[in-house]
């Protein structure tokens, strides 16, 4: 046993400084073992692969080792709420708890912060009203990001809580990679970024979240340097997301906002620069012209689709070629203001960069002679890691916007190379990595030939706490009325638990059919989309006997101890939508390599998702619930034993009368 090691599981023992100074702590011995794995990858520079199920105390096992160690880590979570979560309550306590005197500090992304130049750009912009945001009460939002601004220390757009999270107003007052100035910036000396990353530098624990770390990675494969520095160790929390993400930011994009802002940006700085007006207005507005007719001539596609499908079911293609005309047009245009001022120099470089993101991501379609082609266009993001057929061209359309994306299908190589090349220990865990008990699938996509795997199952006592029932005599989940043959099936599960559910449904034509069945129901509805996210969660918990309906992408977000939840319905098996043009681009490939999609990527997939939503259910040592799985195939096919190997060992009825009496009631529907 290495020093550490030993260190780590006395600090967690008994009688240790943690069961002394944090009120309610309680020993573990699971909680120790993952932390002793976790020290044991430290000190030996190693890969971990670490399922720690709800309860183990994951966080405390990952922190201690990190906070004994000397060593300089960084921890990234799934989300910014994780993110702050840890940093501003889990950290302090255990940091105190130890004694420990290590200097840590937040890194956000730089969206999450003021950028005081674009402030200063926006003030008196006319454009400013022309961009969504004219309603008085945006207006008074600006004013009170300028107040704030001369108060702030950190410039973090969170301490502003009347901010909302989607605000238009977001865009004017925060920088992108693609439109800061950098140290042409006439307001560098007081950039909240800058000042963020250089705490960051001399911390000796960094916490982040997966988009600033993955943005790291792809931003040094393009030879800007990373953002983050140099660490001895990573702790990948929430590491079920990774390897979705990581292909968003090795991938590249071009979207409808971003040419709309280059252009606006482009006469913006204009009242920088004399009679540079007169030049720029023009290719401005046939920009944002442009961006917005080749919007409205794709009305009639799919929200998404590939780029092939696009431009052989539509004649697009003209509107391409104004798009790719009109950004050329401002290039050439900015060519010559260049050097009068450091904006003018971004805005050409953004245009370059776009118009070549266009070109790109034609290319799948048109190939050698297109003729958006031009020589000296490359992809810094694919060229030491990918062929272009092993990359998927798509779009997703907005009521008003669009994104043209190129993502690429196996991102395990960029992964494994930087992991390689930092020389540093990589710890990846989370409540959801194992299929079956095993990590071969999650290990193929981040791209770990070898690393010490830990199964820490959940410690809590399920036969007790817990049951899973399996409605029996629904229809196929394919059939029409199974809506309905659903929700005839959950009102007696409803009754006795007197609402306190959570209903988790595959589609959002589900999810508004139930909604509709249920709205005469006797508990409080609470229905996805309905309200803001934050709100509507906060109202569910206060009700104390509501039911909440949500699609997949609250999935992760629902984490209600107490007796408010009691109940987890889950309507189909997660399987993934056959639709979306990345997923079945991936099936493709695995196809063509030789593999079996529904074996090696669609069952695993899922099973991480239905264990990811079975987990909204038991979250303290006090809960009782009862998780009830719909879909008949679990009991009808032969991969339904691999769902139910993965979730922990509930005690399994089909009678609804087990499910009264778990509620302790015995009366029936």
């Amino acid at each position: 046993m290495s020093r550490l090691s030993q260190a780590v599981g006395e600090a967690l023992g008994a009688d240790a400084p943690l069961a002394q100074r944090i009120p309610g702590f309680v020993t573990r011995p699971a909680q120790q073992r993952l932390a002793m794995a976790v020290a044991d990858a430290f000190e030996q520079r190693g890969v971990l692969l670490a399922e720690a199920g709800t309860g183990t105390g994951k966080t405390f096992a990952y922190l201690v080792p990190a906070l004994l160690s000397g060593m300089k880590t960084i921890v990234s979570t799934g989300t910014r709420a994780l993110q702050d979560q840890l940093y501003f309550r889990d950290l302090p306590r255990v940091r105190d708890a130890l004694g420990t005197g290590i200097k840590s500090a937040l890194l956000k992304g730089r969206s999450n912060y003021l950028c005081l130049y674009r402030m200063e750009q926006a003030k008196g912009d006319p454009q400013l009203f022309k961009g969504g945001f004219s309603s008085r009460e945006q207006v008074s939002q600006f004013q009170r990001v300028v107040a704030w601004s001369g108060r702030t220390k950190m410039g973090d757009l969170a301490e502003l809580e009347s901010l909302p999270e989607d605000s238009p107003l977001l865009a004017q007052v925060t920088s992108t990679a693609d439109n800061c100035l950098g140290t042409d910036c006439p307001r560098w000396g007081d950039c909240f970024v800058v000042q963020a990353r250089q705490r960051a530098q001399t911390a000796d624990l960094v916490v982040v979240n997966h988009h600033l770390l993955l943005a790291d990675l792809a931003l040094k494969q393009e030879g800007f340097g990373e953002i983050l520095p140099g660490a001895q160790a990573f702790v990948v929390d929430e590491a079920h997301q990774l390897p979705e993400l990581a292909a968003q930011f090795f991938g590249e994009g071009l979207g409808a906002r971003p040419l709309v802002e280059l252009a606006r940006d482009a006469l913006g700085e204009c009242k920088e620069v004399a009679g540079s007006l007169a030049s720029v207005q023009e290719p401005a507005r046939e920009l944002e012209q442009a961006a917005r007719a080749l919007r409205a001539s794709m009305d009639n596609l799919p929200v998404r689709g590939t780029a092939w499908r696009a431009l052989d079911e539509v004649d697009i293609e003209p509107a391409f070629q104004t798009l790719a005309a009109a950004l050329q047009r401002m290039q050439d245009t900015l060519e010559p203001l260049r050097e009068a001022a450091p904006g003018f120099d971004a805005c050409h470089l953004r245009a370059r960069d776009q118009l070549g993101r266009l070109r790109r991501w034609l290319g799948e379609k048109v190939g050698s002679e297109s003729p958006f082609e031009t020589k000296g266009d490359s992809d810094p993001t694919f060229d030491d890691e990918a062929p272009p057929d092993t990359s998927v061209h798509w779009y997703e359309l907005t009521p008003r916007g669009f994104r043209l994306q190129r993502t690429p299908l196996d991102v395990s190589a960029p992964l494994r190379r930087h992991r390689e090349e930092s020389r540093a220990a990589w710890v990846f865990t989370s409540a959801t990595l194992a299929v079956s008990g095993g990590f071969s699938h999650i290990a193929q996509r981040l791209g770990i030939n070898e690393a010490v795997e830990l199964l820490e199952p959940s410690p809590f006592d399920w036969d007790r706490q817990a049951l899973c029932f399996l409605p029996p005599r629904l229809p196929e989940p394919a059939s029409r009325d199974y809506g309905t043959a659903l929700i005839a099936t959950l009102l007696p599960v409803l009754q006795a638990s007197g609402g306190r559910a959570f209903l988790l449904f595959a589609s959002h034509r589900a999810l508004r059919e139930a909604a509709e069945l249920l709205r005469d129901a006797p508990w409080p509805l609470f229905v996805q989309g309905s309200e803001p996210r934050h709100v509507l969660l906060q109202r569910f918990r206060e009700s104390g006997n509501g039911v909440l309906l949500g699609t997949a992408s609250f999935r992760e977000g629902v984490d209600v101890a107490g007796d408010a939840l009691s109940v987890v319905v889950i309507d189909k098996l997660p399987f993934a939508a056959p639709d979306d043009p990345v997923f079945e681009a991936r099936l493709d490939a695995i196809r063509r390599a030789g593999g079996n999609p529904f074996r090696d990527e669609q069952l695993p997939q899922a099973v991480i998702a239905l264990k990811q939503g079975a987990g909204r259910l038991i979250r303290t040592e006090t809960d009782r619930g009862v998780l009830v799985l719909c879909d008949p195939r679990l009991t009808q096919k032969s991969y339904g034993k691999v769902f139910m190997d993965s979730l922990p060992p509930l005690p399994i009825t089909r009678e609804v009368g087990d499910v009264q009496a778990f509620f302790g009631s015995q009366s029936g529907p």
